[in-house]
């Protein structure tokens, strides 16, 4: 079976038995912006449930100008007032340079690496909190997840 017949299959079996949720904003009012590696359940790791926050997923969990564009409409369409930046141990962007990922790659792009959590969490949320029409947004927080224990090491708060 194919990876793409195994996904239709799987569908078949959720869409019979999937939980409805009515409502496009999140009900408890938060984003996530984390990282797209695999090893990260979001919502199993903040004890989320289906409804309950937009999830944003890039390389590094790093704030791009497409994260922006999207926390404008959570926070200004759909009522988004609380985001967490979760990046995690062992990424794939920690330890590395913009060139070595852009030879590594072929392409040309700024790839956000990450030299100390903290210090790109920091630089992340600064970026969130000096645009301007991202007023609606009140909390902000910067979160590391260790991908071998599970837990979380909270970094960084902002409040508005």
């Amino acid at each position: 079976m194919t990876e793409i017949a195994r996904l239709l299959e799987a569908n078949e079996q959720y869409a019979a038995a999937r939980a409805i949720v009515a409502d496009p904003r999140p009900g408890r009012r938060l984003a996530v912006v984390t990282c797209m590696d695999a090893r990260i359940d979001v919502f199993a790791v903040l004890g989320l449930h289906l409804g309950e926050a937009h999830v944003i997923r890039n390389a590094g969990g790093r704030v791009t100008d497409d994260v922006l564009r999207s926390l404008a409409l959570s926070s200004h369409v759909l009522g988004v007032d609380t985001v967490v930046v979760m990046q995690h141990t062992q990424c794939g962007l920690a330890g590395v340079t913009d060139d070595e990922l852009r030879e590594l790659t072929g392409a040309d792009l700024g790839f956000f690496p990450i030299d100390h959590h903290a210090d790109a969490l920091r630089e992340d949320i600064e970026i969130l909190t000096t645009k301007a029409y991202l007023e609606p947004l009140k909390v902000i927080a910067g979160f590391v997840y260790d991908v071998e224990t599970g837990e979380i090491a909270d970094l960084i708060r902002w409040e508005r």
